[in-house]
């Protein structure tokens, strides 16, 4: 078929996707997590979504164009999780001022005392009615069945109302949740305790202290849950408040007077534009990032990089956002601003962090959204047992509001003959309701979150950046890590050490070797170019004009010097041009890379002139990483561009098996002995970099550390950043690392345990010879005691913290 013009075919292009923040509330467990997922996840053009239930934070990737964030929040909203989109212009990723911030703080906490004043009442009152017949006529009113009926329906009606409303709507939208249960079980209670209060020829027992306590112990535990919640989060709270609100703008600068002028105006931090001047006075946090233009202070970097020593910055040097000015007035250029500045970068990498999952948080968080119908089934199942079978194969059991089997409990009757009625659907009903509030999956959906706030949080303080649950638990699995050795291993300073002619070349020629080096050498910026160029200069020597540069990342650099064709690079790239290198050049090569240095060939036209020795020494930190990684049970191995003897001999100060060390490899081709090194044996491998010329073999590996080096490839391209770029912070993030999932599998095992022990007790499986059963009341404790002790063993990371 002949297509005219109007109906061509053009190739669909692929569609570009990009993130969107949601901050969602009215989320509860885990299972609300799962539906805030599904509900995402359903809508056209999402690709996918990550729900944070402790951050109350949803990431979404969306299609470019299609989708509606504020469409997609009211989506949610109408689902019954109220839910707002983030703007682009908001702060730090969101961040409200620290006014709104406090505010908010204190509401929240006014509101956890309330709910904690009435729980403490509602356990009060019911509590001491058991104890009623201890005080006498003293305390008569306490031991009045009406007077429990009354305070159970406040409870209800006041504090249980929300949980109540909350559970019905959970139920209306397919979706039940935690609050659908304790609703349902409290509903249940207090119904047939009603009947029984107003039907006493039934012979049943009222339990009216049971949804007292229970909805008592919920908000007990929801009102501590809340401040342990508020405490892991603090550290990320106070790197919000690092953001500058005011920056001194300086009008009409003069570059070529460079003095502190008085021609100042407050203008907020996030209007300040990239070249603006900006002056940073004593006890000023600076607003930008920038460039020191005139003045000289010292400034306190701790709350980027956790390093306490404060840092003198001369003209010249860069300054961060956040960061605070000490001791001297300067003046700045602004270089970076908003959200490019590196602390927002850091913000934004910290709460990305806190939301990704780790893969076994995932599996979590899909049994937690099928879990609420597995506790109604278990629930309807125990019911039915009991009431059909149990209550007739063991005719004497009976159960009352303790935790344990009780025939004398002073609520639980109101006329005499209601002691020796056995009730078979009292009982049975008792137990479904018990095990419908055991089994809720609070501390399912905090067992992750909370210990990845708590310990990505930790690194921020401390300048390690670590970008997710699952980087923790990859972290965890790794066998191998490798260095690579310019700039990681080393200081990334090379001088020069030797240079020496090995023919008559030069004998006629206006040039040393050394300047026809540095000469080739001023048209790159690699760091044995620097050496080269910094030994011409130390001597005072002339640096002859070239041209026509060419340079090979790996090999070497060429180019013309007075009419001269200059090469210098190793042995493959002066091959490539033709240059024969003698054996007696080769044996001077060897003799030098045996001392740990990189040597370098010059050859002019194709003779080789003279060998260039370049060493790198070892940061001081070296020697002492590496042992205490081989000592957690890592092999370390070294990556290097650098000859095989050089290699052998920096392996050696390292304490580095001579097997593990890779030499001559070329950047491009890093990333494939990564990948090698992954075939074999299926090991899990971290790349340690600069994140620069490393950033594809970072990217390769499994796990991927960065030691700071001030560019934007760092921070995309590894899972760990190392702000204060030391080495020996490789072994703390990994330290860290395995410590916070060792939290988070902690975390699981016992909110996966509580509900293994918890069901079959609430369920009644020791009631026939023990007589122990888990009341309703008990079950809520349970419950509520699971939820605070899961977000509790996440803070008890603090501790590790203080060993780093």
């Amino acid at each position: 078929m002949q297509l005219t013009p109007k109906t061509q075919l053009t190739p669909k292009l692929a569609p570009t996707f990009k993130k969107i923040i949601l901050d969602v509330g009215g989320m509860k467990c885990a299972g609300c997590v799962s539906a805030v997922e599904r509900q995402l996840t359903q809508y056209p053009g999402v690709k996918s979504a990550c729900v944070n239930l402790a951050t109350e934070v949803a990431v979404i990737e969306i299609e470019t164009g299609e989708v509606d964030p504020e469409a997609l929040a009211q989506r949610l909203t109408s689902a019954g999780f109220p839910s707002q989109p983030r703007q682009a212009g908001e702060k730090l990723a969101g961040a409200a001022t620290p006014e709104d911030a406090e505010e908010r703080k204190r509401r929240e906490i006014r509101s956890s005392f309330q709910q904690l004043g009435i729980a403490g009442v509602l356990l009060l009152l019911s509590g001491i009615g058991h104890f009623a017949t201890m005080g006498g006529q003293i305390l008569p009113l306490l031991n009045n069945i009406w007077f429990h009926c009354g305070l159970a329906t406040v409870a209800i009606l006041i504090p249980g109302r929300p949980i109540l409303i909350d559970g019905w709507r959970g139920w209306w939208r397919n979706a039940p949740n935690m609050n659908t249960l304790v609703g349902l079980a409290t509903l249940t209670a207090y119904t047939a305790s009603l009947v029984a209060l107003l039907f006493p020829q039934m012979g049943w027992q009222c339990f009216f202290d049971e949804p007292v306590m229970m909805l008592g112990f919920i908000l007990l535990g929801r009102t501590l849950e809340q401040q342990a919640r508020t405490r892991a989060a603090a550290a990320f709270r106070e790197l919000l408040a690092l953001q500058p609100q005011l920056a001194r703008l300086i009008l009409n600068p003069n570059p070529e007077k460079l003095t502190l002028t008085s021609n100042i105006v407050n203008i907020p931090a996030d209007k300040v534009r990239v070249g603006e001047w900006l002056q940073v006075l004593p006890g000023d946090k600076i607003p930008v990032d920038g460039e020191v233009r005139c003045g000289q202070t010292t400034v306190n970097e701790s709350m980027l990089t956790g390093e306490a020593v404060p840092v003198i910055k001369h003209i010249g040097d860069v300054v961060s956002a956040g960061t605070l000015n000490q001791s001297g007035s300067i003046a700045i250029v602004a270089t970076r601003t908003g959200k490019d500045t590196t602390l927002a970068q850091i913000v934004t990498l910290v709460e990305a962090a806190q939301t990704r999952k780790a893969p076994v948080q995932k599996l979590a968080d899909t049994i937690a959204g099928y879990f609420t119908y597995g506790v109604l089934t278990a629930s309807v199942l125990t019911f039915v047992f009991w009431f059909f079978f149990g209550t007739h194969l063991w005719s004497d059991v009976t159960i009352s509001g303790g935790m344990e089997m009780m025939n004398h409990s002073p609520l639980s009757t109101h006329t005499s003959n209601s002691l020796s009625t056995h009730s078979p659907l009292l009982t049975s009903l008792k137990l479904a309701i018990a095990v419908m509030v055991v089994a809720c999956p609070c501390a399912l959906g905090l067992a992750t979150p909370t210990a990845i706030i708590v310990g990505t949080a930790i690194g921020a303080e401390r300048g390690l950046l670590i970008k997710g649950g699952d980087v923790l638990e990859r972290v965890h699995q790794l066998n191998t890590v490798v260095f690579d050795k310019t700039g990681t291993l080393t200081s990334g300073n090379p001088i020069l050490t030797d240079c020496l002619a090995v023919a008559e070349l030069l004998d006629n020629q206006p040039y040393s070797l050394l300047q026809l080096a540095a000469a080739v050498e001023s048209g790159t910026y690699h760091p044995l170019a620097k050496a080269i160029r910094q030994a011409a200069q130390g001597e005072n020597l002339y640096i002859p004009n070239a041209v026509d540069f060419h340079t090979e990342p790996g090999l070497g650099v060429s180019a013309i010097v007075e009419g001269l064709s200059v090469i210098l690079g190793n042995w493959e790239w002066l091959s490539q041009h033709g240059v024969v290198v003698s054996d007696t050049a080769q044996q001077m090569a060897q003799h030098l890379a045996k001392d740990g240095k990189t040597v370098v060939g010059v050859a002019v036209g194709e003779n080789l002139a003279g060998l260039i020795a370049v060493q790198d020494t070892l940061r001081p930190d070296a020697a002492a990483t590496v042992r205490k990684l081989r000592d957690m049970g890592l092999r370390v191995m070294l990556l290097t561009g650098d000859r095989l003897e050089a290699a052998e001999a920096i392996a050696k100060q390292l304490g580095v098996d001579s097997a593990d060390a890779i030499a001559s490899v070329m950047p491009s081709k890093k990333a494939a002995i990564i990948q090698e090194l992954q075939a074999k044996s299926a090991s899990k491998v971290a790349m340690v970099g600069d994140g620069i010329n490393d950033a594809p073999a970072l990217s390769q590996a499994d796990v991927g550390i960065a030691l700071y080096s001030g560019t934007d490839v760092a921070m995309e391209t590894a899972e760990i950043v190392l702000m204060r770029d030391r080495l020996n912070d490789v072994v703390v993030s990994i330290e860290l690392s395995r410590a916070t999932f060792n939290k988070i599998r902690q975390n699981l095992f016992w909110a996966f345990a509580y509900n293994t022990i918890g069901i079959p007790l609430a369920a009644g499986v020791l009631l026939p010879h023990f007589g122990f059963v888990l009341s309703p009341s008990g079950a809520a404790a349970l419950m509520a005691f699971s939820s605070v002790s899961v977000v509790t063993n996440s803070l008890f990371l603090r501790r590790l913290a203080d060993r780093l």
